[in-house]
């Protein structure tokens, strides 16, 4: 019999569900929320909207495809530049919860 867990995962996913909906717990929302204004904020800065990385904002994220290419950038970097790869640290479905939380205006203060 096929993972329950790993069927509401999948199908989370693939009805692009928002940032608050990806399978993570609260605890790890919370955590997960808080690495991005740490972490990406000290390079992309702290409201998101550029420092040493390019700005963060959902406006200036619009351009992506969809949060999945995003959180391909979150796990994988972008070679030759500050982007570090964050793969060793976040799972797949954490990064996801990433790209979605930065890309939906609704998840945080507006522009």
């Amino acid at each position: 019999m096929p993972d329950p867990h790993a069927l509401l995962a999948a199908l989370v996913l693939a009805t692009g569900a928002g940032a608050a909906e990806i399978a993570v717990s609260e605890d790890e929302a919370a955590w997960l929320e808080h690495l991005v204004i740490q972490d990406c904020g000290s390079c992309h800065g702290l409201t998101f909207r550029g420092g040493l990385g390019s700005p963060l904002t959902p406006r200036a994220l619009a351009h992506h495809d969809g949060p999945e290419t995003l959180a391909h950038i979150i796990l994988d970097g972008i070679p030759d530049t500050a982007m570090p790869p964050w793969r060793a640290l976040l799972s797949e479905e954490q990064a996801l919860w990433i790209a979605r939380y930065l890309m939906d205006p609704d998840t945080r203060d507006k522009e």
